[in-house]
C-alpha cells in the first residue's frame, strides 16, 4: 500500500495490558530459543565442505545453527539418505555444476520439484551451493543417474524457453565428472570438485577515464535545455551580504547553504517584491495580481532567484507557507521559453510528486488557480536526504525555521499516560467535551483502528468520516471534504492525513496511538495551531510507547510545554534497560534472560 499509510501490526504488544502502576511494569520476556536449549543437536556429525565454502541446506534455520557447524549450503529433498547409505548405493555419484540462478528452479517451491524428480527417476539428489555455482550430486545405479539429469536437463530447458530473451541455460552445465573423487584431507570421504570459475574481470581504470565520454552519449540525442531566466535587477544586485542576512534573519530566520562539494557558490539575494523576479514575465504578474498576493512569502523570496538560474534546490518550510507556488511560477518560466517550442517536445515537461493521493489532489487544485501561455498545471529526515542526494545535481538547501524537529509553538500539547484498555473511554470523554466549533483529527496506527472506531462512533451517533490507505479514492476525497466543509467535525485517520493537508481550522489533534517515529508526531501536531490560530494537541502514551519517551520529553522541552512525571520515569526506566542490555551483550549472556530480571 503506497500513499505513506504505513501498517504497523507487527509493533503489537505480545500480551494483554492490565493496570499496574508504570513502576510495577516489567517488559514482556523473551522465549528462549528451543534449539539452542536441546542438547540432542550437539551430537551431529560435521557435514563435508562443498565448492564454494557457502553455507548448508538443512532443516534447521541458519540462526539455530551451533559456531562448529560449517561448511558448503546444502539441500536435500526429505528421506534422503547420509553417510553410509551413499556407499550402500553402489556407484559413485554423478556429478555437476548448476548456475546458482537455477537452483530454485531444481527444488521447486519447499522442496517439491526435486522431490518428484527423486521419486521419478528412483535416485537421491543433493544440491551443494557455492559462491556462483551449485554442485548437483546424484546417488543412484547409473541408468537411474544419467535419467535423473537428463530430467534436470529438460526442467530447466522448459523453464529458461518460457523466460524470453534467457540465455541457453545448456551453457550452465560445465565440467561433468562422473564417478571422479577427490578427498579433502581434513574430511575423509567429502566430494569436493576442483573446478573453478572463471569470471571475466572489469576494468574500472577504463571506465573511470571514459566517464565523462559516456556521459556525453547518454544525453547526445537529448534536445537542449535553457536553465537560466533571471535577471537581477539593481536593488537586489546592490544589497550587501550582511544586509541580505539580516533581511533573512528577520523574515522567519531563513536559512541557506550550498550542498556541492568542493567550491562553494555565492547564495542569491533573496527578493522583496514579486516584481524583482518576474518583472520580464508580464503574464506571471498578471496571475498574481489576479489572485490579489501582496509580497512573496520567505520561501518564495530566497527560493526563486535559485530556481530561475537553474539551479537545484531543497526547500524547506511549514505546509501554507507558499512552497507549491515557489516551484511553479518559475516552472512554467522553464516549460515555455525552451529553445524547442512545447508544441513539437513530446510528454509532459514538469513532474510533481507527492507523498499522498490527497496531497496530489491540493497541488493540482493549486495549480488550477494559475495560467501561463495556455500551460496549466517542514521536515528533513535522513531518508529525504538520501533521495535529495541521488537525484540533485549540487542543490543549494533554503529552508524556514530550523532543520531540527520541533513542533510548532502555537500549539499547546498534553501528554496522557494510560492504560492500553483505558485509550477508548478516554477518547469519548474528549470528545464529549469538545465545544460545537472545535475540529479534531483523531490519528491512529492501524487501518482497522480507523474503521473500528468509526464504527463505534457511528453506532453511538457521533458522526465522523475516516481516511486512510484501503479506502476508495472517491471515499477518500468525499471524507476529506466533509472535513473541510465542516459536515463532520470528527475525522479518524492513519499518518496519511499527516503530511501537507491544508485544513486551516483543525483546533485539535488527539493522538490515539503514538506514531513510529518522533518525526511523524511532529507532522501529526503540525496539523493544528496553523496560520496564525493557535491549537491543542493531545496524546495518548501507554507502557508499549517508552521507547519514544525520551525524544518527546525533548520535543515538549523546546516547546516549554508541560512534561508528566510519568513520562519522565518511562524515560529513565527505558534508558536504564538499554544500558542493562548492552552490559549484557559485552557479557555474552542471553537476551532473554535479561528482559525477565528486569
Amino acid at each position: 500500500m503506497s500513499d505513506w499509510d504505513a501498517e504497523s501490526d507487527e509493533d503489537e504488544p505480545c500480551e494483554a495490558l492490565t493496570k499496574p502502576s508504570l513502576v510495577e511494569w516489567r517488559p514482556a520476556t523473551t522465549r528462549a530459543d528451543p534449539l539452542k536449549a536441546s542438547g540432542s543437536r550437539g551430537s551431529m556429525a560435521k557435514e563435508p565442505e562443498g565448492r564454494g565454502g557457502g553455507r548448508k541446506w538443512g532443516s534447521r534455520p541458519a540462526s539455530a545453527r551451533e559456531p562448529w557447524q560449517s561448511g558448503p549450503l546444502e539441500y536435500r529433498a526429505r528421506g534422503s539418505f547420509k553417510g553410509g547409505d551413499r556407499k550402500s548405493a553402489g556407484s559413485p555419484p554423478l556429478c555437476f555444476h548448476l548456475d546458482n540462478a537455477l537452483v530454485g528452479i531444481l527444488i521447486g517451491r519447499s522442496g517439491s520439484k526435486i522431490k518428484e524428480l527423486e521419486e521419478s527417476s528412483g535416485c537421491k539428489i543433493q544440491v551443494v551451493r557455492g559462491n556462483y555455482e551449485a554442485e548437483i550430486k546424484i546417488f543412484g545405479g547409473n541408468d537411474k543417474q544419467t535419467k535423473a539429469k537428463m530430467m534436470i536437463e529438460d526442467l530447466i530447458e522448459r523453464c529458461s524457453q518460457s523466460n524470453a530473451g534467457e540465455r541457453c541455460v545448456k551453457d550452465s552445465f560445465k565440467h561433468q565428472d562422473v564417478g571422479t573423487t577427490c578427498y579433502n584431507e581434513s574430511h575423509s570421504g567429502v566430494l569436493k570438485s576442483g573446478y573453478s570459475n572463471p569470471k571475466q574481470s572489469i576494468n574500472w581504470a577504463s571506465l573511470r577515464e571514459n566517464k565523462a565520454r559516456y556521459e556525453a552519449m547518454k544525453w547526445a540525442d537529448l534536445p537542449p535545455i535553457e536553465k537560466c531566466f533571471y535577471k537581477e535587477v539593481p536593488k537586489i544586485a546592490s544589497m550587501s551580504q550582511e544586509e541580505a542576512n539580516r533581511w533573512r534573519k528577520e523574515n522567519n530566520n531563513i536559512t541557506c547553504d550550498d550542498l556541492k562539494d568542493y567550491e562553494k557558490r555565492l547564495i542569491p539575494n533573496p527578493i522583496c517584491k514579486f516584481e524583482d523576479a518576474f518583472n520580464q514575465y508580464p503574464d506571471i504578474m498578471a496571475n498574481i495580481r489576479k489572485v490579489g498576493f501582496q509580497k512573496p512569502t520567505p520561501i518564495q523570496s530566497q527560493a526563486w532567484p535559485i530556481i530561475l538560474q537553474g539551479f537545484d534546490l531543497i526547500g524547506i518550510a511549514q505546509t501554507g507557507t507558499g512552497k507549491t507556488l515557489a516551484y511553479l511560477m518559475p516552472g512554467f518560466i522553464h516549460l515555455d521559453l525552451q529553445p524547442i517550442p512545447k508544441e513539437k517536445r513530446g510528454g509532459p515537461g514538469m513532474l510533481v510528486l507527492t507523498p499522498t493521493r490527497e496531497l496530489a489532489l491540493q497541488v493540482e487544485a493549486e495549480c488550477s488557480k494559475y495560467s501561463y501561455k495556455g500551460i496549466k498545471s517542514a521536515t528533513w529526515p535522513d531518508g529525504v536526504r538520501r533521495l535529495a542526494k541521488s537525484y540533485l545535481k549540487d542543490p543549494l538547501i533554503v529552508y524556514v525555521g530550523t532543520l531540527d524537529l520541533a513542533a510548532v509553538n502555537t500549539v499547546e500539547q498534553k501528554v496522557v499516560i494510560i492504560p492500553e484498555e483505558e485509550k477508548r473511554a478516554f477518547t469519548r470523554y474528549f470528545i464529549d467535551t469538545m465545544k460545537s466549533e472545535d475540529k479534531v483529527i483523531i490519528f491512529v496506527g492501524k487501518k482497522l483502528t480507523a474503521d473500528d472506531l468509526s464504527s463505534d462512533f457511528g453506532l453511538q451517533g457521533i458522526p465522523v468520516q475516516s481516511l486512510h490507505g484501503n479506502r476508495e479514492q472517491c471515499d477518500r476525497e468525499q471524507a476529506l471534504e466533509d472535513f473541510k466543509k465542516g459536515r463532520v467535525r470528527i475525522l479518524i485517520a492513519t499518518d496519511l492525513a499527516s503530511r501537507g493537508l491544508d485544513v486551516q481550522d483543525i483546533t485539535h489533534v488527539f493522538n490515539f496511538d503514538f506514531p513510529r517515529n518522533i518525526e511523524e508526531y511532529v507532522h501529526r501536531v503540525g496539523r493544528t495551531g496553523r496560520a496564525g490560530r493557535t491549537g491543542e494537541a493531545v496524546t495518548l502514551v501507554t507502557r508499549n510507547d517508552w521507547r519514544i519517551a525520551s525524544e518527546l520529553i525533548d520535543i515538549l522541552e523546546r516547546g516549554n510545554q508541560v512534561i508528566p512525571e510519568e513520562l519522565i520515569s518511562m524515560a529513565e526506566r527505558y534508558k536504564q534497560f538499554q544500558l542493562k542490555k548492552e552490559m549484557e551483550k559485552d557479557l555474552g549472556r542471553p537476551r532473554g534472560r535479561s528482559r525477565k530480571s528486569f
